[in-house]
């Protein structure tokens, strides 16, 4: 009877061990993915945190492994290979196709930016009531359905370049105005009937037709003369929106403060423009990534060092570096710690955890403080990613986007 029992009992055991094989196997299916990048001579980190071994071969269709490292037989650029990714070093998985790519080199930055940025027309920050010459109230965004975060393309066919383009159309409008508006991905039309008020006529819609800040300058391509900065989108201050641009430019900046972060009060660099002749770029996106564009042949910055580009599988939690400008224009290498690499987020630019351990910038800053996102990250001699955001209770912490997510951006 007793002998019965153990019996049962096994077999429930390794029915529930069986389970959990499956389920994680499952979901190591799903997320990990069935085609991995490494640069020329990264070695290769691909633990998440879960039982399962990613067998490498040894040597296989011109990849050579020396010491864990990926290399290249340069006779045999054209050939990859397959790796195994298994269940506690026994299930089979899936099999993953790994591209191993010629190393490309970026020269890093870490400099103190001035940024200015005209939208794409008119966004939409407030809707106000306002009282006619009889002084009754009305809210004109609520009778036509504009809501903050919307986008005036263009007034009467008349494109909106800035606020006294909308204004002068007020002004002279006999009626109504046809206004075209962007919301999200939708591009619509809606007559609307400014209100006479003892003032003149009005929408009463708040609009913002650019915007002006520092950030850190993350990287520079010689070879495509592109620039990478911020690692994260500018949005507006008041509705969250990401600002779409229609021009802007990134000039030298000069670091002349610091306000300190603490725990629930960000921190941030106090900086001031050097002008225009101090030209760095023009600007020509802003993305989820970061802001991208050209940069002026004679850019001095050209000149700094340059490193070669890490893969997301070729980072490792561990001690790193970031390249930050926190004091007039020096550039300053301090320490850090990644703590964790989400390889397979879905937010793609909150890809590496970090913590500041070095104690001069902990002494100056307090950690992470607005106007260092953008500042380099590098590990093992290579470029990883970029600063993107502090962590508001704890300014010793934030998070990195990988370098190979900013670059979508510089080619698409």
């Amino acid at each position: 009877m007793q002998t019965l029992r153990l019996k049962k009992r096994l077999i429930i055991f390794f029915t529930l061990i069986l389970a959990v094989a499956l389920t994680i196997g499952a979901e190591l299916n799903l997320r990990y993915p069935h085609e991995m990048n490494l640069y020329s001579g990264e070695r290769l980190y691909a633990r998440e945190g879960l039982p399962y071994t990613l067998e490498i071969p040894a040597n296989i269709g011109g990849v050579l492994l020396d010491d864990g490292k990926v290399k290249r037989d340069t006779s045999l650029l054209e050939n990859d290979y397959s790796a195994k990714l298994k269940l506690f070093g026994i299930i089979p998985v899936k099999t993953v196709n790994v591209n191993v790519l010629e190393e490309k080199s970026l020269t890093v930055s870490g400099k103190t930016i001035g940024i200015k940025m005209f939208t794409e027309g008119l966004l939409a920050v407030g809707i106000s009531d306002i009282t006619d010459i009889n002084g009754k109230s009305h809210n004109l965004g609520n009778l036509y359905g504009i809501k903050t975060g919307d986008i005036i393309l263009s007034a009467n066919d008349k494109t909106l370049f800035n606020t006294e383009d909308l204004a002068d159309a007020i002004e002279n409008s006999k009626d109504s105005i046809n206004l075209t508006i962007k919301r999200g991905d939708k591009t619509f039309q809606k007559e609307v009937y400014p209100i006479e008020t003892k003032d003149g006529l009005k929408l009463g819609i708040w609009v913002r037709d650019s915007t002006a800040g520092i950030g850190t300058l993350t990287f520079l391509d010689g070879d495509t003369l592109s620039f990478g900065a911020l690692g994260h989108p500018i949005a507006d201050s008041d509705t969250g929106v990401l600002m779409p641009v229609s021009s802007g430019t990134i000039c030298d900046a000069s670091v002349v403060g610091v306000n300190k972060g603490e725990a629930g009060i960000p921190g941030e660099l106090r900086g001031v423009f050097k002008g225009e002749k101090s030209l760095i770029g023009e600007i020509e996106k802003n993305t989820e990534q970061g802001i991208f564009g050209k940069i002026t042949d004679s850019c001095k910055y050209l000149n700094g060092e340059s490193f070669p580009i890490c893969s997301r599988n070729g980072i490792s939690e561990g001690k790193a570096q970031i390249l930050s400008n926190i004091d007039g224009e020096k550039i300053e290498c301090f320490d850090i710690e990644i703590e964790r690499v989400m390889r397979y987020n879905i937010d793609n630019y909150k890809d590496l955890v970090i913590k500041v351990t070095d104690n001069k910038l902990l002494e100056q800053t307090g950690g992470i403080v607005q106007g260092m996102s953008g500042s380099p990250i590098l590990q093992n001699g290579r470029i990883v990613g970029a600063v993107t955001h502090v962590f508001v209770n704890d300014p010793t912490r934030g998070y990195g986007i990988f370098i190979e997510n900013m670059l979508t951006k510089v080619e698409n």
